[in-house]
Protein backbone atom coordinates (compact mmCIF):
# COMPACT_ATOMS: atom_id res chain seq x y z
CA UNK A 1 0.00 0.00 0.00
CA UNK A 2 2.93 2.48 0.80
CA UNK A 3 4.10 4.56 -2.47
CA UNK A 4 0.66 3.16 -4.00
CA UNK A 5 -2.78 3.75 -4.96
CA UNK A 6 -6.07 2.86 -3.40
CA UNK A 7 -9.41 3.50 -4.83
CA UNK A 8 -12.77 4.08 -2.95
CA UNK A 9 -16.01 3.72 -5.05
CA UNK A 10 -15.44 7.29 -6.03
CA UNK A 11 -12.44 8.35 -5.16
CA UNK A 12 -8.56 7.85 -5.50
CA UNK A 13 -5.79 7.88 -3.17
CA UNK A 14 -1.91 8.20 -3.48
CA UNK A 15 -0.15 7.04 -0.77
CA UNK A 16 3.06 9.40 0.65
CA UNK A 17 3.62 7.95 3.81
CA UNK A 18 3.57 5.82 6.53
CA UNK A 19 2.78 7.91 9.52
CA UNK A 20 1.82 5.15 12.02
CA UNK A 21 0.41 1.75 13.02
CA UNK A 22 -1.91 0.94 15.99
CA UNK A 23 -3.64 -2.72 17.47
CA UNK A 24 -6.11 -2.60 15.24
CA UNK A 25 -4.55 -1.28 11.73
CA UNK A 26 -2.28 0.98 9.75
CA UNK A 27 -2.40 4.84 9.39
CA UNK A 28 -1.28 6.52 6.44
CA UNK A 29 -0.66 10.37 5.01
CA UNK A 30 -1.81 10.34 1.71
CA UNK A 31 -2.92 12.31 -1.12
CA UNK A 32 -6.64 12.46 -2.87
CA UNK A 33 -6.52 12.92 -6.48
CA UNK A 34 -9.29 14.16 -7.26
CA UNK A 35 -8.63 17.18 -4.64
CA UNK A 36 -4.95 17.13 -4.10
CA UNK A 37 -5.43 17.88 -0.19
CA UNK A 38 -3.66 15.47 2.02
CA UNK A 39 -6.00 13.10 4.36
CA UNK A 40 -5.06 10.54 6.67
CA UNK A 41 -5.95 7.12 5.54
CA UNK A 42 -6.45 4.29 8.30
CA UNK A 43 -6.38 0.18 6.60
CA UNK A 44 -8.01 -1.54 9.71
CA UNK A 45 -6.13 -4.70 10.30
CA UNK A 46 -8.37 -8.16 9.58
CA UNK A 47 -6.63 -10.62 12.08
CA UNK A 48 -8.30 -13.58 10.52
CA UNK A 49 -11.59 -15.07 7.92
CA UNK A 50 -13.17 -15.57 11.17
CA UNK A 51 -13.37 -12.19 13.68
CA UNK A 52 -14.67 -9.73 10.33
CA UNK A 53 -14.68 -5.85 10.96
CA UNK A 54 -13.34 -5.14 14.39
CA UNK A 55 -15.73 -3.54 16.89
CA UNK A 56 -13.42 -0.31 17.35
CA UNK A 57 -13.37 0.36 13.85
CA UNK A 58 -17.76 -0.15 13.50
CA UNK A 59 -18.25 2.57 16.72
CA UNK A 60 -15.58 4.78 14.91
CA UNK A 61 -17.21 4.95 11.63
CA UNK A 62 -20.77 5.08 13.18
CA UNK A 63 -19.85 8.10 15.48
CA UNK A 64 -17.63 9.99 12.98
CA UNK A 65 -20.14 9.34 10.47
CA UNK A 66 -22.79 11.67 11.87
CA UNK A 67 -20.62 14.10 13.94
CA UNK A 68 -20.01 17.55 12.23
CA UNK A 69 -17.75 19.71 15.04
CA UNK A 70 -14.76 21.90 14.75
CA UNK A 71 -13.06 20.18 17.13
CA UNK A 72 -13.33 16.58 16.14
CA UNK A 73 -11.57 14.78 13.22
CA UNK A 74 -13.86 14.88 10.00
CA UNK A 75 -13.81 11.38 8.72
CA UNK A 76 -14.63 11.74 4.41
CA UNK A 77 -14.95 8.44 3.75
CA UNK A 78 -15.36 4.84 4.20
CA UNK A 79 -15.25 1.82 1.68
CA UNK A 80 -14.83 -1.79 2.58
CA UNK A 81 -12.96 -3.75 -0.57
CA UNK A 82 -10.65 -6.95 -0.87
CA UNK A 83 -11.46 -7.72 2.79
CA UNK A 84 -10.14 -4.78 4.35
CA UNK A 85 -11.83 -1.16 5.68
CA UNK A 86 -10.20 2.05 4.85
CA UNK A 87 -11.27 5.11 6.83
CA UNK A 88 -10.83 8.66 5.37
CA UNK A 89 -9.95 11.55 7.82
CA UNK A 90 -8.95 14.85 7.44
CA UNK A 91 -5.06 15.08 7.59
CA UNK A 92 -3.32 16.85 10.92
CA UNK A 93 0.16 16.09 11.50
CA UNK A 94 0.42 17.05 14.87
CA UNK A 95 -1.03 15.50 18.02
CA UNK A 96 -0.79 17.31 21.80
CA UNK A 97 1.86 14.52 22.32
CA UNK A 98 4.26 15.74 19.95
CA UNK A 99 3.35 19.52 20.43
CA UNK A 100 4.51 18.62 23.84
CA UNK A 101 7.14 16.98 23.36
CA UNK A 102 8.94 19.57 21.49
CA UNK A 103 9.11 22.16 24.42
CA UNK A 104 11.19 19.51 25.76
CA UNK A 105 9.15 19.28 29.07
CA UNK A 106 8.71 23.45 29.51
CA UNK A 107 4.87 23.89 30.34
CA UNK A 108 3.11 25.99 27.90
CA UNK A 109 1.90 29.54 27.67
CA UNK A 110 -1.15 30.06 29.73
CA UNK A 111 -3.00 31.27 26.81
CA UNK A 112 -2.56 27.93 24.84
CA UNK A 113 -3.43 25.84 27.61
CA UNK A 114 -6.88 27.83 27.90
CA UNK A 115 -7.61 27.46 24.16
CA UNK A 116 -6.48 23.91 23.86
CA UNK A 117 -8.40 23.19 27.31
CA UNK A 118 -10.69 25.46 26.01
CA UNK A 119 -11.44 23.65 22.41
CA UNK A 120 -11.42 19.94 24.25
CA UNK A 121 -14.00 20.62 26.79
CA UNK A 122 -16.27 22.04 23.49
CA UNK A 123 -15.44 19.01 21.60
CA UNK A 124 -16.47 16.92 24.92
CA UNK A 125 -19.40 18.82 25.65
CA UNK A 126 -20.37 18.07 22.20
CA UNK A 127 -19.99 14.20 22.29
CA UNK A 128 -21.44 14.41 26.02
CA UNK A 129 -24.67 16.21 24.33
CA UNK A 130 -25.09 13.64 22.12
CA UNK A 131 -24.64 10.81 24.64
CA UNK A 132 -21.23 9.55 23.57
CA UNK A 133 -18.61 9.40 26.10
CA UNK A 134 -14.70 9.32 24.63
CA UNK A 135 -13.20 6.54 27.19
CA UNK A 136 -9.38 7.44 25.50
CA UNK A 137 -8.71 10.72 26.43
CA UNK A 138 -4.29 11.53 25.87
CA UNK A 139 -2.43 13.77 24.31
CA UNK A 140 -2.63 11.42 21.28
CA UNK A 141 -5.94 11.58 20.57
CA UNK A 142 -5.70 15.32 20.38
CA UNK A 143 -4.19 16.48 17.15
CA UNK A 144 -3.44 20.11 16.63
CA UNK A 145 -3.47 21.50 12.97
CA UNK A 146 -1.35 24.20 11.90
CA UNK A 147 -3.69 27.10 13.20
CA UNK A 148 -3.49 25.78 16.42
CA UNK A 149 -7.01 24.50 15.84
CA UNK A 150 -7.97 21.15 18.21
CA UNK A 151 -9.37 18.20 16.61
CA UNK A 152 -10.38 15.38 19.55
CA UNK A 153 -9.64 12.06 17.45
CA UNK A 154 -9.32 7.87 17.56
CA UNK A 155 -13.08 7.39 18.98
CA UNK A 156 -12.57 3.27 18.98
CA UNK A 157 -12.98 2.82 22.47
CA UNK A 158 -15.92 5.60 22.21
CA UNK A 159 -19.63 4.45 23.88
CA UNK A 160 -23.17 5.76 23.75
CA UNK A 161 -24.37 6.36 26.60
CA UNK A 162 -28.71 4.28 27.48
CA UNK A 163 -31.13 4.05 29.73
CA UNK A 164 -30.99 1.88 32.15
CA UNK A 165 -27.17 2.21 32.55
CA UNK A 166 -25.09 0.18 30.98
CA UNK A 167 -22.22 -1.95 32.76
CA UNK A 168 -19.14 -1.42 31.29
CA UNK A 169 -15.34 -2.70 31.03
CA UNK A 170 -12.97 -1.52 33.30
CA UNK A 171 -10.06 -1.62 31.51
CA UNK A 172 -10.30 1.88 29.12
CA UNK A 173 -7.95 4.96 29.21
CA UNK A 174 -4.71 5.04 29.07
CA UNK A 175 -3.30 4.39 32.43
CA UNK A 176 -1.81 7.97 33.28
CA UNK A 177 -5.13 9.55 32.97
CA UNK A 178 -7.38 7.05 34.07
CA UNK A 179 -9.70 8.22 36.88
CA UNK A 180 -10.19 6.62 40.40
CA UNK A 181 -13.26 4.76 40.01
CA UNK A 182 -11.85 2.95 36.90
CA UNK A 183 -8.76 2.01 38.54
CA UNK A 184 -10.50 1.19 41.73
CA UNK A 185 -13.01 -1.69 39.34
CA UNK A 186 -16.16 0.63 38.83
CA UNK A 187 -17.80 -0.79 35.81
CA UNK A 188 -20.57 1.67 36.49
CA UNK A 189 -19.03 5.17 35.04
CA UNK A 190 -20.28 8.08 31.97
CA UNK A 191 -18.60 11.08 31.11
CA UNK A 192 -16.97 12.04 34.24
CA UNK A 193 -14.13 9.82 33.08
CA UNK A 194 -13.42 12.07 29.96
CA UNK A 195 -13.37 15.74 32.86
CA UNK A 196 -10.86 13.52 34.71
CA UNK A 197 -8.38 13.27 31.72
CA UNK A 198 -9.12 16.51 30.55
CA UNK A 199 -8.07 17.27 33.71
CA UNK A 200 -4.89 15.96 33.87
CA UNK A 201 -4.12 16.41 30.44
CA UNK A 202 -4.49 20.18 31.41
CA UNK A 203 -2.35 19.99 34.25
CA UNK A 204 -0.04 18.33 32.39
CA UNK A 205 -0.24 20.64 29.66
CA UNK A 206 0.63 23.62 32.72
CA UNK A 207 3.48 21.65 34.30
CA UNK A 208 5.45 20.57 31.40
CA UNK A 209 5.16 16.85 32.39
CA UNK A 210 2.58 14.07 33.15
CA UNK A 211 1.06 14.41 36.81
CA UNK A 212 0.25 11.05 37.76
CA UNK A 213 2.53 8.99 35.54
CA UNK A 214 1.83 5.34 37.47
CA UNK A 215 3.97 1.97 36.04
CA UNK A 216 0.75 -0.41 37.08
CA UNK A 217 -2.87 0.10 38.44
CA UNK A 218 -1.75 0.19 41.51
CA UNK A 219 1.30 2.79 41.01
CA UNK A 220 -1.26 5.08 39.27
CA UNK A 221 -4.10 5.32 42.46
CA UNK A 222 -1.17 5.59 44.35
CA UNK A 223 0.56 8.84 42.82
CA UNK A 224 -2.90 9.99 42.81
CA UNK A 225 -3.70 9.35 46.11
CA UNK A 226 -0.02 11.20 46.91
CA UNK A 227 -1.19 14.22 45.38
CA UNK A 228 -5.30 14.30 46.16
CA UNK A 229 -5.19 12.35 49.19
CA UNK A 230 -6.41 9.07 50.04
CA UNK A 231 -10.62 9.05 49.29
CA UNK A 232 -12.31 9.36 52.39
CA UNK A 233 -15.76 6.43 52.05
CA UNK A 234 -17.19 9.18 54.43
CA UNK A 235 -16.73 11.88 51.79
CA UNK A 236 -17.18 9.83 48.79
CA UNK A 237 -19.76 7.36 49.91
CA UNK A 238 -19.70 4.70 46.68
CA UNK A 239 -15.89 3.81 47.17
CA UNK A 240 -16.08 1.47 49.77
CA UNK A 241 -18.38 -0.91 47.62
CA UNK A 242 -16.09 -0.79 44.48
CA UNK A 243 -14.26 -3.89 44.09
CA UNK A 244 -10.58 -3.25 44.59
CA UNK A 245 -10.67 -0.68 47.26
CA UNK A 246 -9.10 -1.75 50.37
CA UNK A 247 -9.74 0.49 53.68
CA UNK A 248 -5.73 -0.63 54.45
CA UNK A 249 -4.23 1.54 51.81
CA UNK A 250 -2.22 4.01 52.99
CA UNK A 251 -3.65 7.13 54.17
CA UNK A 252 -2.06 10.18 52.54
CA UNK A 253 -3.44 13.48 53.14
CA UNK A 254 -2.36 15.15 49.70
CA UNK A 255 -1.31 18.26 48.70
CA UNK A 256 -2.04 21.61 47.42
CA UNK A 257 -2.24 21.90 43.28
CA UNK A 258 0.23 24.59 44.32
CA UNK A 259 2.79 22.36 45.01
CA UNK A 260 2.37 21.09 41.46
CA UNK A 261 1.97 24.34 39.45
CA UNK A 262 4.05 27.63 40.86
CA UNK A 263 2.59 30.74 39.91
CA UNK A 264 -0.84 29.55 38.52
CA UNK A 265 -3.01 31.45 36.13
CA UNK A 266 -5.78 32.91 37.63
CA UNK A 267 -8.81 30.38 38.45
CA UNK A 268 -6.82 27.58 37.12
CA UNK A 269 -6.28 25.56 39.96
CA UNK A 270 -10.00 25.45 40.92
CA UNK A 271 -11.10 24.49 37.79
CA UNK A 272 -8.79 21.96 37.72
CA UNK A 273 -9.76 20.82 41.70
CA UNK A 274 -13.48 20.17 40.29
CA UNK A 275 -12.27 18.13 37.03
CA UNK A 276 -10.27 15.93 39.26
CA UNK A 277 -12.67 15.64 42.01
CA UNK A 278 -13.04 12.14 43.19
CA UNK A 279 -16.73 11.74 43.33
CA UNK A 280 -17.74 11.67 39.73
CA UNK A 281 -20.99 13.17 40.63
CA UNK A 282 -19.17 16.04 42.03
CA UNK A 283 -17.02 16.06 39.33
CA UNK A 284 -17.88 18.85 36.66
CA UNK A 285 -19.48 18.37 33.57
CA UNK A 286 -18.61 19.78 30.29
CA UNK A 287 -21.08 22.60 30.37
CA UNK A 288 -19.34 23.41 33.72
CA UNK A 289 -16.49 23.70 32.82
CA UNK A 290 -16.68 25.80 30.16
CA UNK A 291 -18.81 28.27 32.13
CA UNK A 292 -16.02 28.54 34.63
CA UNK A 293 -14.27 32.25 34.99
CA UNK A 294 -11.16 30.28 33.65
CA UNK A 295 -12.15 30.64 30.38
CA UNK A 296 -13.59 34.34 30.35
CA UNK A 297 -10.86 35.63 28.57
CA UNK A 298 -10.25 32.73 26.41
CA UNK A 299 -9.70 33.49 22.62
CA UNK A 300 -8.47 30.22 19.91
CA UNK A 301 -7.17 33.15 17.90
CA UNK A 302 -3.58 34.56 17.40
CA UNK A 303 -2.32 31.34 19.04
CA UNK A 304 0.83 31.26 16.41
CA UNK A 305 2.13 34.10 17.99
CA UNK A 306 2.12 32.19 21.42
CA UNK A 307 3.51 29.10 19.61
CA UNK A 308 5.96 31.43 17.86
CA UNK A 309 7.39 32.25 21.67
CA UNK A 310 7.92 28.86 21.66
CA UNK A 311 10.30 29.23 19.32
CA UNK A 312 12.86 31.34 21.43
CA UNK A 313 12.44 29.01 24.17
CA UNK A 314 12.80 25.75 22.43
CA UNK A 315 14.61 24.19 19.79
CA UNK A 316 12.88 23.07 16.65
CA UNK A 317 9.09 23.20 17.30
CA UNK A 318 7.02 23.45 14.09
CA UNK A 319 3.80 22.98 13.27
Amino acid sequence: MLNGYFNSSDRSYSCVEKIGEGTYGVVYKARDLATGRLVALKRIRFDNDDNGVPATALREVALLIEFNHPNIVRLHDVTYSHRQLHLVYEFVDHDLKMFMDQTKNLPLPHTLCKSFTLQLLRALDFCHRHRIFHRDLKPQNILIDANYNLKLADFGLARGINVPMRVYTHEVVTLWYRPPEILLGSKNYSFAVDIWSAGCILLEMLTGKAVFPGDSEIDQLFKIFQLRGTPDPRVWKEVADMPDFQIEFPQWRGKPLESVVPNPPEYALHLIENMLAYDPNLRYNAHQALAHPYFQDATTEGMAEEAGALVGRTAGLAL
